[in-house]
């Protein structure tokens, strides 16, 4: 048996013992939509995911995240609600949200579901009696504006999605505030009745059963009501930017009172068992850490932390992201990690095939909660899209750019049948070109397949308490390689990976020497535990040969372990 060598902490505590389900697990993304089609209309629905849960099981997660499948027109894809406590026949019925869950629930899965707090649909009941009158009393619910004092838009607030943040409601004469599309008006958070609304939004899921939430757009909860408008961006490229970062969003984002509502929030749903609320939070490390509160205020259980969508693929950025965000983080806080999403570039994409290997072994053994998105497992890439073939109205409303989220939300592909074995009729997207060869049933036995180096790597985290709970410290690159250390009671474990495409060898009785990793003695030879290329384990010298694009989890075998 191995006999891993215990350092000092550095960066990074380790947990508990008793540590909550949500600081173990691991999440899976599902974008319905694109999981599993059962109904035959080439758009994925809830009993699609129901009978792909075992496929979770064998993968190993712990928890399943569903993209939203509320009541909607579907001018965003679910993000535009006409009723949150209700689902959209496109998606199934209430009774197949609570199949779901029991039987997530019976094979040990958690469900989080994606709750839409920012803006409802304009065909929402609440809208439409909103814009009914300005005396009518939910009028208030949403964030109206008279015109500017010479007409036109009320201030220079930009959508996301192009084009000015205000429209026209003609009937009324006003202006209202939507932070997306004009089909998706902003709440009014400010409002007690609005709060109170979507508080019974979230009481009445987490009756049928659901473990958390993870909360859309929640930056832009608050905004500043006396609308002034925002300072203009130096920095705004219209050639390749989007046109919302023209202005810098200080009165329309991250309001004090969100913090307020953060705190709200995790005291209230901590009150009523043991549940999660994760945030889309896309922002720097810094800003970030607001999130998780105080001690005396707690924030979100996870602010997510998509950081590595925009770093630099290399050792040097890596090691400076992971030092900075550990060292930045609250001590009463827990790390979360993501590498794709449905709104961002696939990570196979970012990074090529073989480095998406390496980013799967980081992404499952830094210190933190770890969301994988559907389809990564197996490498799946960005899908190019025809101009005839787009569906998401972000690139409908600023083509050409490449702001289209429909690369990364095509169908998830099974087998071998006709469609990938998603659906018995052509989908709403196209399946990747590559779906014969990357595909759950070609991968599923192959020894060495991406998804089960995913599979061997979650049970990794499982086996080895180092990669669930421990602690991570000497983060540095050395030669393009990224290593760091995970550490807990007497056992910890190094982990390597070569990022910059050239073999290299690493001599940890020499690199032990240095300052970022103090010399420890005794040390005779290191154990292989996982490669990347799932095709070495076993004891080796202190001289590690990495191959190019590898990745190595090795643990440092003592001279008097028995047998070496």
């Amino acid at each position: 048996m191995s006999h891993f060598v215990a350092m000092t902490t550095i960066v990074g505590t380790a947990g508990s013992g008793d540590a909550p389900w949500w600081q173990t697990a691991v999440i899976y993304h599902v974008y319905p939509r694109s999981f599993m089609d059962t109904d035959g209309d080439g758009v994925g629905d809830l009993p699609g995911v129901t009978s792909r849960l075992e496929y979770l099981v064998g993968l190993g997660v712990d928890a399943v995240w569903l993209s939203p499948f509320y009541r909607s027109p579907m001018v965003d894809f679910g993000y535009d609600v006409t009723d949150h406590c209700d689902v959209d026949p496109l998606f199934g019925t209430l009774a197949d949200v609570d199949e779901l869950i029991a039987r997530a629930h019976q094979l040990g899965l958690r469900v989080v579901l994606d709750f839409v707090p920012n803006h409802t649909s304009d065909q929402h009941r609440w809208f439409v009696e909103a814009r009914s009158s300005r005396q009518h009393p939910r009028r208030d619910w949403y964030v109206w504006s008279d015109p500017a004092p010479g007409g036109g838009v009320p201030n220079n607030w930009r959508s996301e999605f192009g084009g000015p943040a205000w429209t026209l409601d003609e009937a009324t004469g006003q202006y209202y505030y939507h932070a997306y599309l004009s089909e998706q008006p902003n709440l009014n958070w400010h409002h007690p009745d609005v709060r109170r609304a979507m508080f019974d939004v979230l009481r009445f899921w987490l009756h049928r059963g659901v473990d958390g939430f993870r909360l859309d757009a929640f930056r832009r909860l608050y905004v500043d009501l006396s609308f002034p408008d925002e300072p203009e961006n130096a920095a705004y490229d219209p050639a390749v930017d989007n046109e919302s970062f023209a202005v810098v969003p200080i009165h329309t984002s991250e309001q004090p009172e969100l913090f307020d509502t953060v705190t709200e929030l995790r005291r209230w749903i901590d009150g009523l068992g043991d549940h999660v609320l994760i945030g889309e939070i896309y922002l720097g490390v810094e800003p970030l850490m607001r999130y998780h509160g105080t001690a005396e205020r707690p924030g979100l259980h996870l602010a997510g932390n998509f950081n590595l969508l925009w770093t630099n693929w290399d050792a040097d950025s890596i090691a400076d992201l992971v030092t900075a965000y550990e060292s930045a983080l609250p001590g009463h806080a827990w790390p979360n990690w993501v590498l794709g999403n449905h709104d961002r570039s696939r990570i196979a994409s970012r990074v090529g095939e073989r480095q998406a290997r390496v980013a799967a072994m980081f992404l499952l053994t830094v210190r933190g909660t770890p969301t994988i998105y559907y389809g990564d497992e197996l490498g799946m890439s960005d899908v190019d899209i025809t101009p005839d073939a787009v569906q998401d109205p972000w690139e409908k409303n600023v083509p050409g750019k490449g702001f289209g989220r429909d690369p990364v939300r095509t169908p998830m592909p099974w087998d071998l049948s006709d469609h990938a074995g998603f659906s018995t009729v052509a989908p709403w997207l196209p399946l990747g070109p590559d779906h014969e060869r990357r595909n759950v049933e070609r991968q599923r036995d192959d020894p060495t397949s991406m998804l089960t180096l995913h599979r061997r790597l979650i049970e990794l985290r499982r086996t080895v308490p180092a990669l669930a709970l421990g602690a991570i410290d000497a983060v540095v690159a050395v030669e393009g390689v990224l290593v760091y250390r995970r550490h807990v009671d007497q056992q910890q474990v190094f982990v390597l990976l070569e990022m910059a495409g050239r073999p290299v060898t690493i001599h940890m009785d020499s690199l032990l020497g240095t300052d970022a990793l103090p010399a420890v003695e005794g040390i005779d030879a290191i154990e292989i535990l996982m490669s990347t290329a799932l095709d070495r384990q076993g004891v080796e010298g202190t001289a590690v040969a990495l191959r190019a694009d590898e990745g190595l989890v090795i643990g440092l075998l003592h001279a008097a372990t028995p047998g070496h």
